[in-house]
């Protein structure tokens, strides 16, 4: 394999369909985006662990949304990690990357030495947000913290949610190559295909607190073709998973040649944040000349950071909130 080739597959997501199956799926490689996401903050490893877990999520589910909307994931909880937000924009135009950014907000005295991550966020909540442009109401749907991993919280999702059987298999680390280190991150997620008429026998599922599973929504020959794809993705290995050594096409033929995979175009992946000054304007048009005073510092300035991407911006407060000069741009 030629570097070339390997290069290729970084920060991509390859859609895919289990044709003798009823299956499709995605197949994600970050290298630059996940680099750039974690390096713009000095996060401990726990939190490292989560926003990678998390941007790898939002970039398989994300591929899925329709041109210029926006997939956004949140995990909010009550423990030391308080936030983690995800955004997943989609192309401008076919052919264009789409662009992701990442980060986590978290008291740093609440984090629990030798606990894993995922127990660092508490109790709370997994969501789903779709924005879909200008003059559409976006649309949000939760499940609660469970399972023991943002993965499983998004499988719960699916299955409680939109009753569809779906399953993330991810690996992500810091790898080392000529004395330089850096982040990858790789993953596929298989979904069974929409049924015409979906339904859950029983009340309830077998997930913790009751929550649906993907396996409780499929039975007979679909739940028998769900279930051998399933064995066949436990079989994949992190470094297949991370790459680059093995080509997407070439995991799903390893993977489920007997399924007769059938790939379709891959999406280009970019780190990609939509903060601005103007933008910055907006939020901070809410606030009246008193509140704005309160924010100004010494120096007779207001500023703001944005949290996904460490951009610094410094404002006249005289233009700011809703006491702004009306001849202000």
């Amino acid at each position: 394999m030629t570097i070339g080739s390997q290069i290729a597959w970084d920060d991509t997501v390859l859609p895919f369909q289990l044709d003798r199956s009823d299956i499709r799926g995605r197949v994600v490689r970050l290298d630059g985006v996940l680099e750039e996401v974690l390096s713009k903050h000095d996060y401990p490893p726990q939190i490292e662990a989560l926003v990678a877990e998390a941007s790898l999520l939002t970039a398989l589910i994300g591929q899925a949304i329709k041109l210029r909307w926006k997939l956004s994931l949140q995990i909010r909880g009550n423990g030391a990690v308080r936030m983690i937000a995800t955004d997943y924009y989609g192309p401008s135009e076919d052919g264009q990357p789409a662009r992701i950014r990442a980060y986590a907000s978290f008291v740093a005295e609440d984090l629990q030495p030798g606990a894993r991550a995922f127990d660092q966020i508490g109790e709370g909540y997994f969501a789903i947000l779709i924005d879909q442009g200008q003059g559409m109401v976006p649309y949000q749907g939760i499940t609660p913290i469970a399972g023991g991993s943002l993965t499983a919280c998004a499988e719960t999702y699916f299955a409680q949610s939109e009753q569809l059987p779906t399953r993330f298999a991810l690996s992500f680390g810091q790898s080392t190559a000529k004395g330089a280190t850096h982040w990858r991150g790789g993953g596929v997620m298989l979904q069974h295909m929409p049924k015409a008429s979906p339904g859950v026998a029983g009340e309830g599922g077998s997930g913790e607190g009751g929550l649906l599973q993907h396996g409780d929504l499929l039975d007979g020959d679909e739940g028998e073709n769900w279930t051998r794809a399933n064995l066949l993705l436990d079989t994949v290995e992190d470094l297949e998973l991370v790459g680059p050594s093995v080509q997407p096409p070439d995991l799903l033929v390893r993977l489920f040649h007997e399924e007769a995979p059938r790939v379709f175009e891959a999406q280009t992946l970019r780190f990609g944040c939509s903060c601005s000054p103007d933008r910055v304007r907006e939020s901070l048009a809410i606030y009246a000349p008193e509140e704005i005073a309160e924010m100004t510092t010494d120096e007779g300035i207001v500023t703001a950071d944005c949290q996904f991407c460490g951009a610094h911006y410094e404002f006249d407060p005289t233009t700011l909130g809703t006491g702004a000069r009306s001849d202000d741009a």
